[in-house]
């Protein structure tokens, strides 16, 4: 047993030399950071991504830095799924991240006096209504605030995917009710800006798509930018696997609306909208901007934005997104005046957006940012060394099954029963797995066909150990059957 428990050991470490082996870690390197006064250089960006991309293995990555009215750099570093080089011109999905425009959107409506803010929805936007009385009390602020009460555990929110349109959408809300009394509770639901969408169509009285063009995208110069894939089609995205960079189609029931995360841009696009946010080219007054970015009475969320506190003090305003090949994040420094997003096409267990974000921000004070970490190839490889210790496991357990039986022939079948908890056990976790990911995502919805995304490694995983379990128990059966029939 012991020589068995040591092969294992050695192939879960070849396992994770090999994966690890495709994204080293590098150590910290000085980079040439701005003097007081002095604003970061294209350079010292090019020299961080740089570094960045060789610790993370990411396949493709695309930046934007603005400070001010200024574009201080866009650029791209890595691939798409075709191999094609990544260029601050290369399209990508923003998921979330499309929420802030989304509000910026409605606030155009708001100046004009087209939406009131603190109306209701309903008294807004006809067709609107749910079963539940308390629909009516919420206001298009508790919308863009993700305090509305809607929820994805009081929801059918798999469901309304099949509407095919906005409208639709709204027939198919009608179902559903509230987890909480509106303006009392922050629940992150793609609802909201779904719902917030189709008020903008009706007061608009142009399709959403068509609205975001003219109100926002068109003012800020961003003609590489749209919510209608006939126009701009990204290449595939990537999931790390184990390791490996695979090519994924999107989801493509988290590509049907708008409002929450529809948008597609490149980084040069990105750099222009940020400018609506560290300069004096928003599509609204000020006094709009400063609502959109101001906290609700019961969270820190905003409208399409987050504070997010600083290792070197003060705070960056944020929002991120991510689909299931996609991820993106952007952020703004209401002190310094900078703004960053960070786009890639690659989707993994451990996320790269965040953590470059802030190295970047880091530069941008005068900081030297930590050192670029390898956080993915270490979830992969503990993943891919998990599932060569649950294979070898189920082929000990396979083949020691005969002298299990004989050890427990004529023993009471309550002692054997309990004695066969323990391989089951993993049978029963990755039967709850979307259950217990839904938990430890406060109430989001959860199901097997994202799981086999950018979890991929994790679900492979906890399959190759209920497998092990299954094959364990089965085979114990099977011999304590013929034990029996002899005896």
């Amino acid at each position: 047993m012991k020589t068995k428990l040591t092969a294992l050991a050695a192939a879960a470490g070849i396992a994770a030399a090999t994966v690890l082996g495709a994204a080293p870690a590098l150590a910290g390197t000085a980079y040439d950071v701005p003097g007081p006064g002095e604003q970061l250089t294209p350079e010292t960006i090019d020299a961080y991504l740089g570094d960045v991309m060789d610790a993370t293995g990411q396949p493709g990555m695309a930046v934007a830095v603005t400070r001010g009215d200024d574009i201080v750099h866009t650029a791209g570093y890595g691939h798409d799924s075709t191999g094609a080089p990544v260029t601050a011109e290369t399209p990508m999905r923003i998921a979330s991240v499309t929420k802030s425009f989304t509000a910026m959107a409605v606030m155009t409506l708001v100046q004009d006096g087209a939406i009131d803010l603190d109306g209701t929805v309903a008294g807004q936007l006809p067709g609107f209504a749910m079963d539940d009385p308390r629909a009516g009390e919420i206001t298009v602020r508790h919308l863009l605030n993700q305090t509305s009460g809607f929820s994805d555990t009081t929801i059918d929110v798999e469901g309304l995917r099949d509407a095919s349109s906005l409208s639709g959408y709204m027939s198919l809300l009608e179902a559903g009710s509230l987890a909480a009394d509106p303006g009392t509770d922050y629940r992150y639901c793609n609802v909201n800006f779904e719902v917030a969408a189709r008020l903008v169509e009706v007061a608009s009285g142009r399709p959403f798509a068509a609205y975001m063009r003219e109100a926002v995208f068109d003012p800020l110069g961003m003609d590489h930018s749209t919510l209608d894939e006939a126009e701009i089609t990204p290449a595939n995205g990537l999931n790390s696997v184990y390791g490996v960079w695979v090519s994924r189609p999107e989801l493509t029931g988290f590509l049907n609306f708008n409002g929450a995360g529809g948008i597609i841009t490149d980084a040069a696009d990105m750099g222009r909208w940020l400018l609506a946010h560290t300069g004096d080219r928003a599509p609204v007054d000020r006094d709009l901007l400063d609502i959109m970015y101001a906290p609700s009475e019961v969270d820190d969320y905003a409208m399409g934005w987050s504070p997010e506190p600083l290792p070197g003090g003060g705070e960056l305003m944020m929002h991120s997104g991510n689909l299931f090949t996609y991820s993106a994040i952007q952020g703004f420094s209401p002190e310094t005046g900078y703004g960053f997003a960070v786009l890639t096409n690659g989707a993994a267990l451990a996320d790269a957006t965040y953590p470059v974000l802030l190295g970047l921000a880091a530069l941008s004070e005068g900081r030297q940012p930590e050192a670029p970490g390898s956080g993915r190839a270490m979830t992969d490889a503990a993943l891919a060394a998990g599932a060569v210790v649950a294979v070898g496991l189920g082929a000990t357990g396979v083949a020691r099954s005969g002298r299990w039986a004989l050890k427990r022939a004529g023993r009471p079948a309550w002692r054997t029963a309990l004695r066969m908890v323990p391989v089951l056990l993993p049978v029963a976790l990755f039967a709850l797995y979307p259950t217990a990911i839904e938990v430890l995502s406060n109430g989001r919805e959860v199901t097997w066909e994202q799981m086999t995304y950018f979890p991929l490694p994790l679900t492979l995983t906890l399959g190759a150990a209920a497998a092990a379990g299954l094959a364990t128990a089965g085979s114990r059966l099977v011999r304590m059957a013929r034990v029996g029939s002899r005896t």
